[in-house]
């Protein structure tokens, strides 16, 4: 498939009226967990799309090119207001967040089984054992709170037990960055760097705006602190961005991995109502990435083959269950990072900058959010809430009636 060679609908005849803009919400009941998942990629995916356009516009003085973004941006804000109210009204904050988590653990180990850049992989696989984590953490407010299972909201698809604990999660902002991404890294690699910061961005935002509304303090604090993580997060994966990309290349590469998506997304739909949806905005990106490539060539002189080479779709990317790769990945929970550098925390040194943030952060454990989260579970049920297909791998997180502070945060 090459977006390039399809001819693209007239863009000003896209706009929808707000009856298109209105779709009918999936039911939460009966839906498949990866459509929920889906939904809310598409929906940090078209953020990400909007945001970018609006920070290239506060930089660019031509107003004929900024008409131009600002044609483009509405059209996406429509996009996103439809694939944000796929989302049903009785779908609450809680399951949604559960919705956000197993996103960001199998959209996170599809990508790392595909890059081919070890430094790309390298920083997958260290952050998906964090949002595993968080996904037990939400998992068990959810039990403690409501009596209600989150496994019923992953399918199975997914694990629910400890990552690497949270607690241990909170480093030095001088340790949250990787080394920029290369000119000529891998097409996958370049989209794969995008697809992942633009889901943890929506996490990030959607943590730091519902914090305020959840119905407990417990809560509350939860999401102020795991918000924290997903901020460290968006700060390592656009670390990965390479910083020579020119505004236009930019917004050529975001229509591109945004068509590939909705293509993507098309494939792997099995409700006929959200593939409908998929399909239409596949052909709306399409417009946008002919847009896009006509504003290269008219500002900056440059065809859409010397930023996309040929210009051929990788292989779609699908949603599928990732248990194995997980627990495998697993044996790297015991690392933390020394600036660009990932390893073991007991290879720091004792006055690092690790161990000074967290004497600054996490000064009184009991006091930590994560932890009493699974503290006051194991009070009240006797044991954690779970979902394994067998024992947590890492014998030092196999006990369910005791919380691991210590993992990954204190050298053993």
């Amino acid at each position: 498939m090459n977006p390039f060679q399809i001819k693209p609908d007239k863009i000003t005849d896209l706009f929808m009226d707000w009856q298109m803009i209105y779709p009918r919400s999936y039911d939460k009941r009966a839906i498949d967990p990866y459509t929920r998942v889906r939904v809310i990629l598409m929906n940090g995916t078209e953020f990400e799309s909007a945001w970018y356009s609006h920070q290239f516009h506060r930089h660019e003085g031509n107003n004929d090119l900024r008409r131009e973004l600002a044609l483009m941006r509405r059209q996406e804000q429509q996009q996103q207001k439809t694939v944000a109210c796929l989302k049903p009204t009785d779908e609450t904050v809680l399951e949604h967040t559960i919705g956000y988590e197993q996103l960001a653990v199998d959209l996170t180990a599809a990508l790392a089984q595909r890059v081919t850049c070890a430094k790309v992989k390298s920083a997958l696989d260290f952050a998906l054992l964090e949002d595993f984590d968080h996904l037990y953490r939400y998992a068990d407010l959810m039990e403690m709170e409501h009596g209600e299972y989150a496994e019923k909201l992953v399918g199975r698809y997914t694990e629910i037990m400890p990552g690497r604990p949270t607690i241990s999660e909170h480093r030095c902002p001088f340790d949250a960055l990787c080394e920029p991404g290369k000119p000529d890294a891998a097409l996958f690699d370049k989209m794969a760097v995008q697809i992942i910061t633009a889901a943890e961005q929506q996490t990030m935002n959607y943590y730091m705006n519902v914090c305020n509304l959840y119905t407990s303090d417990l809560g509350r604090k939860l999401y102020q602190e795991i918000g924290m993580i997903e901020e460290q997060h968006v700060t390592q994966y656009g670390s990965l961005m390479n910083p020579s990309c020119t505004w236009l290349e930019g917004l050529l590469e975001h229509q591109y991995t945004e068509a590939y998506l909705y293509y993507s997304c098309m494939e792997d739909e099995d409700d006929p109502g959200v593939k409908k949806l998929w399909e239409k905005f596949f052909q709306m990106e399409i417009s946008h990435l002919h847009k896009a490539a006509d504003l290269l060539k008219t500002y900056e002189k440059k065809e859409w083959q010397q930023v996309i080479p040929g210009g051929d779709f990788p292989a779609p990317l699908k949603f599928q269950s990732n248990i194995q790769y997980v627990r495998s990945a697993l044996n790297m929970v015991e690392f933390t990072a020394e600036k660009e550098i990932f390893k073991p925390v007991s290879m720091l040194p004792r006055n690092g900058d690790f161990f000074l943030y967290q004497n600054a952060v996490n000064r009184n454990v009991d006091a930590v959010p994560s932890h009493q989260v699974i503290d006051r579970t194991i009070r009240l049920r006797g044991r954690d809430y779970r979902a394994e297909t067998a024992p947590n791998p890492i014998p030092a997180l196999q006990n369910r009636a005791a919380d691991n502070t210590t993992l990954g945060r204190v050298p053993q």
